[in-house]
C-alpha cells in the first residue's frame, strides 16, 4: 500500500490564503481519485465554515476533543469526529477549544507529537492528510510540523513575503533536527497575485529570493472575487468558478502536489529496495 502523505499548510502570517489552499488542493486530489482527509489546525475553525459547519463553536466533536482524549489517554476507538463532505473527501472540525488544548500542551510529556498519535491513528485509510495551520509558531503549528512529510508554504505576493518567511524556515529546521527528521518543505507557491506589472514583477522577485533556497512552485493563484467568494459559498473554486483562473491555477498547483508526494513515495520505495 503507499504510504498516506501528511502536509501541512503554514505560514506564520495571516491572511495568505491558508485555509482556502487547504480547501480547494483537498477538493483537487479528491478529483484525482486520492483518498484525503482535512483537519482544521486553527482554533478560529476558518477551515471548518469554509466546508459548511457554519457554528463550529456548536460542534461536539472536534480535534481540540480527540487532542484532548490523546493526552488523557482515552483516545477514541472509533472516529465519530471525522465528517464527509459532499467533494469527495473527508475534514475533522475544529473550535475555540482548540486554544484551551494548546494551553494544556506546555505540561504534557511529548507535548509535540500529540497530533502525530492521533493522525497515526486514522491516516492509514488516506492517501494524503492536509493540515490548516493557524497563523502562529506556536504548539499547535509545532504539533502539525511535527506529524507531517513536508509543509507547502503559502506565501502573499509581495516584497515584505521573504521577510516572514525566516522565523518560520527556522522553525522547519529545529523540527527536522530534533523531532521530525523526515520534514521537508515541499514547496513556496505565491498567493494574491494580480495581473499589473507590479505584482509581475514582485513574483518574479520573490521567486528569484526563494529560488536559491528552497523549492518555489509553479503555480501561481491570483486574486479573485471568485475565490474570496468560496468562504461563503459552501463549495471549492472548482465547483463555484470552474473556468475561472483561480480554478486553473488550483489545478495546476493540485498537479504539483501530486508530483511531490509521487516523487517521495518512489525515493521511499527506492530506499526500501
Amino acid at each position: 500500500m503507499a504510504k498516506t502523505k501528511v502536509i501541512a499548510v503554514a505560514n506564520q502570517k495571516g491572511g495568505v490564503g491558508k485555509s482556502t489552499s487547504v480547501y480547494c488542493i483537498g477538493a483537487g486530489l479528491a478529483a484525482e481519485g486520492k483518498k484525503v482527509l482535512l483537519v482544521d489546525v486553527d482554533p478560529q475553525g476558518d477551515l471548518t465554515k469554509m466546508l459548511g459547519q457554519r457554528k463550529p463553536h456548536e460542534l461536539p466533536l472536534t480535534l481540540g476533543n480527540v487532542m484532548d482524549g490523546i493526552v488523557a489517554g482515552t483516545a477514541f476507538k472509533e472516529h465519530p469526529e471525522i465528517m464527509r463532505h459532499s467533494e469527495g473527501f473527508d475534514f475533522v472540525p475544529a473550535n475555540r477549544s482548540l486554544s484551551a488544548v494548546e494551553v494544556g500542551l506546555v505540561n504534557v510529556m511529548s507535548r509535540e507529537t500529540v497530533l502525530r498519535q492521533y493522525l497515526d491513528s486514522v491516516k492509514q485509510d488516506y492517501d494524503y492528510v492536509l493540515l490548516d495551520c493557524r497563523p502562529s509558531l506556536g504548539m499547535l503549528v509545532i504539533n502539525a510540523l511535527s506529524a507531517s512529510d513536508y509543509v507547502l508554504i503559502p506565501v502573499q505576493a509581495d516584497y515584505l513575503a521573504a521577510e516572514d518567511m525566516t522565523e518560520l524556515i527556522g522553525t522547519v529546521q529545529s523540527i527536522k533536527r530534533q523531532i521530525n527528521p523526515k520534514l521537508k518543505v515541499g514547496g513556496v507557491f505565491l498567493t494574491m497575485s494580480n495581473e499589473t506589472k507590479f505584482r509581475r514583477e514582485i513574483v518574479q522577485t520573490v521567486r528569484t529570493s526563494f529560488g536559491q533556497h528552497l523549492p518555489v512552485l509553479n503555480a501561481v493563484i491570483p486574486s479573485t472575487v471568485r475565490l474570496a467568494e468560496i468562504s461563503i459559498a459552501d463549495k471549492s473554486i472548482f465547483l463555484h468558478d470552474p473556468k475561472g483562473r483561480a480554478a486553473d491555477a488550483y489545478r495546476r498547483l493540485t498537479k504539483e502536489v501530486l508530483d511531490i508526494g509521487e516523487k517521495q513515495r518512489s525515493r521511499s520505495s527506492d530506499l526500501g529496495k
